[in-house]
């Protein structure tokens, strides 16, 4: 029999360990999220902003490598109302087992999912966030540090921010932001969390739908390269900060690294991604379908990325975390591609 970690997460998720890999908008596709599944984690689809044709193509396809729950990741508030309808619809129709929100409490959405049949998770940035997430119903409230990647709502490093949410919220939470091995799944663990979100990690996998360039920047990242900025901003509302690898547009704006309107900045176009155009400074990191100058978009990383030193594939990754003996079949590639190759920052 596996091993199971059975905390207050797993039960209200029915997953065997308390890992969820984030659902990142582009790389966390169906080859991901069920993979996570799979293992034992709980898999999010990273769903934000994308076509209802995609996402229930998405689901089939996860349905089709597991029979495992997993979820769909979406973000109301940067989402135009009428295609977020759509989104929630098919998720719906399709009967998926919980729904992931994000960027801003949106009772409306929570009360909508929890109508349908949906566990409900919520990210959050602040304490305010995570009551008000709970006061609208959410069944799980994922507390974001400072630290994360990617979009970063969070402003308080994780570990003063997760003990004032975990003596004030009733419901199973779980920590996000910076987390890449065991010692970090523990210290979490030990400040409150029934569990961890993480995305680094998971981006760092053969499944994960990023680029190959931007996985090895992050095997080949220092803990100290990445930088908290609202630079790439073109596709997202103002105010909106993310953490990313530093690239030679972070290194051009090192004094002024805050304040961009997006409305303000070029239209340069540097690359293409199913027939559309990838501006400079937009918030499109690199998918296995992106094409053009890819050091130039964002490499999202969390301030954990100097602990992932290899792509490994989404089981070990999960084994690692919880700290049992890892698969047998599961391969891990050599991390020896230097950043010339690459053709990234010296």
């Amino acid at each position: 029999m596996r091993p199971t970690i059975s905390t207050r997460l797993t039960e209200r998720l029915g997953c065997r360990y308390p890992i969820l890999s984030a659902g990142m908008g582009g790389p966390a596709r169906a080859e991901l999220a069920a993979a996570v599944s799979e293992a034992g984690g709980f898999g999010l689809l990273g769903m934000v902003r994308e076509s209802p044709e995609l996402i229930t193509r998405e689901i089939a396809a996860v349905r089709s490598r597991t029979d495992r729950p997993f979820g769909v990741n979406l973000i109301p508030s940067t989402t135009d109302p009428g295609l977020l309808n759509d989104e929630m619809q098919v998720c719906f129709a399709a009967k998926v087992a919980a729904m992931c929100f994000f960027w801003g409490v949106d009772a409306e959405s929570i009360l909508r999912a929890k109508e349908a049949g949906c566990i409900v998770l919520y990210q959050v940035g602040t304490l305010e966030e995570a009551v008000a997430a709970e006061r609208a119903g959410a069944d799980v409230v994922i507390v974001q540090g400072v630290e994360a990647g990617g979009h970063v709502r969070g402003r308080t490093p994780l570990a003063q921010l997760l003990p004032q949410v975990a003596t004030s919220l009733t419901v199973p939470i779980a920590a996000s932001g910076g987390i890449a091995c065991a010692k970090d799944v523990e210290m979490a663990m030990s400040l409150g969390a029934h569990g961890v979100h993480c995305g680094t990690v998971f981006l760092a996998t053969p499944e994960s739908y990023a680029h190959e360039f931007h996985k090895c920047r992050i095997i080949d990242a220092r803990i100290d390269e990445t930088v908290h900025t609202d630079l790439f901003a073109i596709n997202w509302p103002p105010n909106s900060p993310v953490r990313v690898l530093r690239n030679s547009l972070t290194d051009a704006a090192s004094k002024r690294l805050w304040g961009h309107i997006p409305d303000e900045l070029p239209r340069v176009v540097i690359g293409e991604d199913a027939g559309r155009p990838i501006y400079r400074f937009n918030t499109h990191s690199p998918l296995r379908t992106t094409t053009g100058d890819l050091e130039q978009m964002p490499a999202y990383a969390g301030q954990g990325v100097g602990r992932v030193t290899a792509i490994r594939p989404a089981a070990q990754v999960i084994a690692d975390l919880v700290g049992i003996e890892p698969s047998p079949v599961a391969s891990i590639v050599d991390p020896a591609k230097s950043r010339m190759q690459l053709g990234g920052p010296p």
